[in-house]
């Protein structure tokens, strides 16, 4: 079994989760509405200086369809290549 962990900006949850059912994996998972932090994209605070946020998806999957999900994280990230999503597998 392999976590899978998604962050991304806010204004892109609707569309990972759609793509996640479009490729019928990641029925079930975790999410935390609101994570902040500093990445490759830039800081994401939820402040007044730094006013966006993130979300974080977390799921539990077999390899399999691990490789489907970083499959469709590639097409979304592909159509908003500037919202910072980011997928690890542990």
């Amino acid at each position: 079994m392999l976590r899978i962990e998604i962050i991304a900006n806010h204004s892109v949850e609707e569309n990972i989760l759609e793509a996640l059912k479009d490729h019928g994996v990641g029925k079930y998972y975790t999410v935390y509405p609101n994570v902040h932090g500093v990445g490759t994209s830039g800081p994401r605070m939820g402040d007044a200086i730094w006013p966006e946020e993130n979300f974080a998806l977390v799921a539990w999957c077999e390899e399999a369809e691990a490789r489907i999900i970083k499959r469709a994280m590639a097409e979304v990230k592909e159509k908003y290549p500037d919202e910072g999503i980011k997928v690890f597998g542990i």
